[in-house]
C-alpha cells in the first residue's frame, strides 16, 4: 500500500485559529511508531497539475487563489489566512489524492495522511478546503481513460456539498454521504445518495445505517471507490455532534473497506475531519483506520 504525505512544512496559522494542523505530521509519526506503515510506502505527494485541478474548478478562482487575490469575504470562507505555504499544501493534497487513486488500481488499495475537502466547490472554497482534492481525482481518471465509474464515499460528519454541486452533471461518478443533520454545512446540496443522522447517535446504529445504505454504491457498479474516511464522528470531536467510539469507527472501516475487497474494488482513502481537544484523539481515530486496512489487506 503506497501513502501519499505532504506535512514538510507548517501552515503559518495564528495561535487561536481553531483548525489543528498538527495531526498530519502526528499521524504520520504515529503509523510508522505502531508499524502501520513503512518508511518505503510513504511517498510525498506530488503537486496536482493545472490541468487537472481545471477539472473541477473555475479558472478565475483557481488564479485569484494562487495569486493571493482573493477578496476578504473569500478567504473567510475557506477559515485559512492565504500564504504561499497554503498554495502549495492545497496543490499536494490534490496531486495526493490524484497520486493515491492511481496507486489504488494498481495495487488495491492506498491512502493519502490529508485530503478529504469535500466543502471545496467549483468557483468558491469553504470549511477549510479550497480545491476540492476528491472531486478532481475522480474527474481526472474518468477523462484519462484509468477509471470508467467512480464512488464516493464520504462518512466524514459534514456533508460534502462541494462534491455534490461539482460533480452533479456527471453520471460516471456516484457521491454518497452520511453526515449530520444538523451540522455545517447549514445548506445541504443534493448528492446522489444523502443519508442525515441526528444528534449523538451512537455505535451501533450508525453502523446499522451504513449496512443498510452501503449496497446502494455498489448497485452503481465502481470500479473506483474514495472513501473520506473523516472520523469527526468521534465522541471527543469538538465539531462532530455524534458519539461514536474508536472500535465503532473501526467497525465503520471494516464495513467499507471488507464490502471493498470483497467485490474487487480498489479503494483510496482521504483522512478527512478530526477535530479532537486533544488532537491525539483524532490521530489515534485516524491511525485506527490504517489498522484495520492492514488487517484486511495484509499489511
Amino acid at each position: 500500500m503506497q501513502v501519499f504525505y505532504s506535512d514538510t512544512f507548517t501552515l503559518p496559522l495564528p495561535d487561536n485559529h481553531r483548525f489543528p494542523g498538527s495531526k498530519y505530521r502526528l499521524l504520520r509519526e504515529r503509523l510508522l511508531a505502531d508499524g502501520l506503515v513503512a518508511e518505503t510506502q510513504l511517498v510525498e505527494s506530488p503537486l496536482a497539475r493545472t490541468e487537472d485541478i481545471l477539472r473541477a474548478h473555475d479558472a478565475d478562482y483557481v488564479d485569484a487563489f494562487e495569486t493571493g487575490t482573493l477578496d476578504e469575504k473569500a478567504i473567510r470562507r475557506i477559515g485559512f489566512p492565504w500564504s504561499k505555504q497554503l498554495v502549495t499544501r492545497t496543490r499536494a493534497t490534490a496531486g495526493g489524492a490524484v497520486a493515491a487513486a492511481k496507486a489504488a488500481l494498481e495495487d488495491g488499495i492506498a491512502g493519502q495522511l490529508a485530503g478529504g475537502t469535500h466543502h471545496a466547490h467549483r468557483d468558491f472554497g469553504s470549511g477549510y478546503c479550497i480545491y476540492n482534492d476528491h472531486a478532481i481525482a475522480a474527474l481526472t481518471l474518468i477523462e484519462t481513460g484509468l477509471a470508467r465509474r467512480i464512488a464516493i464515499i464520504d462518512l466524514d460528519v459534514h456533508q460534502g456539498d462541494g462534491n455534490a454541486a461539482i460533480l452533479k452533471d456527471h453520471p460516471e461518478v456516484f457521491v454518497f454521504s452520511m453526515h449530520g443533520e444538523k451540522n455545517f454545512p447549514f445548506r445541504k446540496t443534493v448528492s446522489d445518495l444523502d443519508v442525515p443522522l441526528p444528534d449523538h447517535m451512537q455505535d451501533e446504529a450508525y453502523n446499522e445505517t451504513l449496512e443498510t445504505h452501503l449496497p446502494a454504491v455498489f448497485a452503481f457498479g465502481p470500479d473506483l471507490v474514495l472513501y473520506q474516511s473523516g472520523v469527526d464522528a468521534l465522541k471527543q470531536d469538538r465539531l462532530g455532534r455524534l458519539s461514536l467510539t474508536h472500535e465503532g469507527l473501526m467497525q465503520r472501516d471494516a464495513t467499507v473497506l471488507s464490502a471493498c475487497r470483497a467485490r474487487g474494488i480498489p479503494v483510496a482513502m482521504g483522512i478527512g475531519g478530526g477535530y479532537a481537544d486533544p488532537i491525539e484523539a483524532s490521530v489515534e481515530a485516524y491511525a485506527n483506520t490504517y489498522r484495520v486496512a492492514n488487517r484486511l489487506y495484509g499489511g
